[in-house]
């Protein structure tokens, strides 16, 4: 047997045959003579991506692909694409108008948006030259699906009752293949280049990152555990929360730690009405009455632009900073938020994505109560938060630790970049040592990175003082049990040792060692 390291994406194991994905559409290497109307062939070959996309998005609630529609219907690419249809037929003027857009993003902020592009023109370039559109391969049986990179497009309508494991070439551990594996519970190994053909029986370990070759162990799948509120061996209550983006389905869960609002506001021109966002909201709310809701305030910026608002890059205007030129936006979610909860019974805790002051927080917990909101929190994603954790908490009523964007804030790194993922390993001593700073402020503090899924995490979490964990669906049972293996005592013992670690492959063999159960 040998093994490949790459980046662990999602936990579980899982053995099986590979199966790789379609092969991207070429374009032959002489262009044939241009049509009557290539302009047109142009722009209607994006105009279908986009509804393709928009399409997938409705069916899956997938605010990632919301977005990339729009990017498909930007009329600035289809305007570039019909000008280059003039001179040459419609799927090479295509191909080439992506092109330029795909190397004017390469290097910058917006360089995770290269995969979307990249997705958007095969399925452009398919559809004109009437060739299979790319995707996950039917091989009839499970399998373990191999690719050089997952487009959230493709990624979102995986089958988890057919593709036992994702390896991709390229990705980090919060991109978008990473996400998506972890909502639908596949283990996943990124960032892994290979060689494996089609047939070749491997077996992926997504919490280890390492796929292994030539395995002797029989075809496994890591299956759901019992349900029930979070607690330790010795009966210390940690609740174990759903991140959601939208009306999900859930059962056996104690709440929700994090309700992604962003859904509403993506790839429209105008931003939701008050009405539109309370009948949105009370069909989130109406279910998990009597149970915790968290509802994040509008999260867009960066790799999420809006038109209708002065959104920009990591660095720029992106969450509650929209709310310095368009307050109105954020007055108007906390109405329809407070109107979908009078109109449920519901008692819905908000908070504001991007604090960086003690002052944003009061301002956000002021404007949240005038609309009779009770309970308002702050996100702590940037160090400057962290650092001042005590400060801000004194103006609000909860933390909430966004593990993602904290560690690509603290090391200068995009998140969505495979060959930085090393500098945003949630295992990183530095990114520990943060958390724990802010786990000392004596106020209610949870998790809602991708972080909180990792099972040995959750241990050193809860060993650190943290009270809440929030996480996809699929992966509550895992950390439930493995929580429920450990007493409160092993769990500090656990952290202290971690903290101790001068590497994050220091700190998680550390954790694996003193792991029981």
């Amino acid at each position: 047997m040998s093994t490949l390291r790459g980046i662990g994406a999602s936990p579980g194991v899982a053995t099986g045959p590979v199966a790789r994905f379609g092969c991207r559409p070429v374009l032959p290497p002489v262009a044939p003579p241009p049509g009557p109307d290539e302009p047109g062939r142009a722009r209607a070959a994006l105009d279908h991506v986009a509804a393709e996309l928009d399409r997938r998005a409705a069916a899956t609630g997938s605010d990632i692909l919301t977005a990339i529609a729009m990017i498909a219907g930007d009329p600035v690419l289809a305007t570039r694409a019909a000008d280059l249809a003039a001179e040459e037929p419609a799927a090479w003027a295509v191909d080439r108008a992506i092109g330029e857009y795909r190397a004017a993003l390469a290097g910058g902020h917006l360089v995770d948006r290269i995969t979307d592009l990249d997705d958007i023109r095969d399925r452009a370039v398919a559809w004109l030259l009437d060739l299979p559109m790319p995707g996950p391969p039917n091989p009839g049986h499970p399998y373990v699906l191999v690719a050089a990179d997952l487009a959230p497009a493709d990624a979102a309508v995986l089958d988890p009752d057919q593709v036992l494991a994702i390896v991709t070439e390229r990705g980090g551990p919060t991109s978008h293949t990473a996400i998506v594996a972890k909502a639908i519970g596949i283990p996943a190994v990124v960032g892994c280049p290979s060689s494996f053909v089609d047939g070749q029986v491997v077996q992926v370990d997504g919490a280890a990152g390492v796929v292994r070759t030539h395995p002797a162990a029989a075809p496994v799948r890591r299956g759901l555990l019992d349900v029930g509120p979070g607690r330790t061996a010795d009966g210390h209550g940690v609740e174990l929360l759903a991140t959601i983006g939208g009306p999900d389905p859930l059962h056996g869960v104690e709440g929700v730690g994090l309700f992604r609002t962003e859904f509403l506001f993506l790839g429209r021109s105008r931003p939701p009405t008050v009405e539109e966002q309370r009948l949105a909201y009370r069909e989130v709310l109406a279910p998990l009455v009597g149970r915790k809701v968290v509802v994040r305030t509008l999260d867009a910026g960066s790799d999420k632009p809006i038109p209708y608002a002065a959104t920009g890059s990591a660095l720029g205007i992106r969450g509650i900073r929209i709310a310095r030129a368009r307050p109105d936006l954020l007055r108007d979610q906390l109405e329809a938020i407070a109107r979908a909860a009078a109109d449920t019974g519901a008692a819905p805790w908000v908070m504001a994505p991007m604090i960086a002051t003690p002052a944003e927080a009061a301002a956000f917990a002021a404007t949240a109560r005038e609309h009779g909101l009770t309970t308002a929190g702050a996100m702590v994603e940037l160090p400057a938060a962290a650092l001042r954790a005590g400060d801000i908490a004194s103006e609000v009523d909860f933390l909430s630790i966004g593990t993602n964007d904290l560690a690509q804030y603290a090391f200068a790194a995009d998140r969505h970049l495979a060959d930085l993922a090393d500098l945003v390993d949630p295992w990183q001593p530095a990114l520990l040592d943060l958390i724990a700073h802010v786990a000392k402020v004596p106020t209610h503090i949870g998790i809602c990175g991708e972080a909180a899924s990792d099972p040995l995490l959750a241990l050193v979490f809860t060993g650190l003082g943290i009270d809440s964990l929030s996480m996809t669906p699929q992966s509550l049972p895992i950390v439930r049990t493995t929580l429920a293996a450990h007493t409160l005592a092993q769990c500090r013992e656990l952290a202290a040792a971690v903290r101790r670690a001068k590497t994050p492959a220091e700190a998680r063999g550390t954790a694996r060692r003193l792991a029981v159960g």
